[in-house]
């Protein structure tokens, strides 16, 4: 544990306190969780609504729980009441399902559109065009219950780093050209393997694993 400590404090030493870290927990156990948020980490991430609300349940209720992971319409309700952040809100259909039961516990949802910067037929989100159209127009001003806040991708799984630099940048530009009208706060870009490069070109949120807690089995 005080190995995971002394990677997790290195990182917030070498990283602006502008950029907010986001521990990828799944899979990790309860007592090692508890012990990064006794050691002041407070936001944590989950891909799956199971495991998130277990741990939701056994854990400090003080703890910003984030949904990282691909989120299916059924599953929206129970994780309402207390999720921080939803990252992968990769359709109008999830956007208004989460609307519309957000509506009935009368509780604000904070989310981010994912865009698909990438060519990986295994990530999802919305393409360019789709992003483009949903935020010239007033469709999301309409949403009583959601609150856009940013945009969230996820980039290439390459060792090409000017492939991963244009599709960051790419998200980049959409953000700054938005960001004024929709009053956008994050931009969730960079995970283990690509946080470097993603920071560089404007990423304010990073999602880390295994450079926190090691590779998985």
């Amino acid at each position: 544990m005080k190995l995971i400590q002394n990677k997790l404090g290195q990182l917030k030493t070498n990283i602006s306190s502008s950029v907010t870290i986001v521990a990828v927990s799944k899979t990790k156990p309860l007592d090692l969780i508890l012990d990064l948020y006794n050691h002041g980490q407070l936001h944590f991430g989950e891909n799956k609504v199971q495991e998130l609300l277990l741990k939701e349940e056994k854990l400090p209720k003080e703890i910003k729980w984030h949904m990282i992971g691909h989120l299916q319409r059924n599953k929206v309700r129970p994780i309402l009441p207390f999720i921080h952040l939803i990252h992968s809100v990769d359709s109008m259909r999830l956007v208004n399902k989460i609307n519309q039961e957000a509506k009935i516990i009368n509780r604000k949802i904070n989310i981010l559109l994912q865009v698909k910067i990438s060519k990986e037929t295994s990530k999802y989100g919305f393409d360019f065009n789709e992003i483009e159209e949903i935020l010239n127009s007033n469709v999301l001003e309409e949403l009583d219950f959601v609150k856009v806040v940013g945009l969230m991708g996820m980039a290439t799984f390459s060792n090409n780093i000017s492939v991963i630099e244009t599709e960051f940048n790419s998200l980049n530009h959409i953000y700054n050209k938005f960001k004024t009208k929709h009053a956008f706060k994050v931009l969730s870009m960079g995970m283990s393997a690509d946080y470097e490069i993603a920071v560089k070109n404007g990423s304010n949120m990073l999602r880390l694993g295994s450079i926190i807690f090691g590779s998985r089995n």
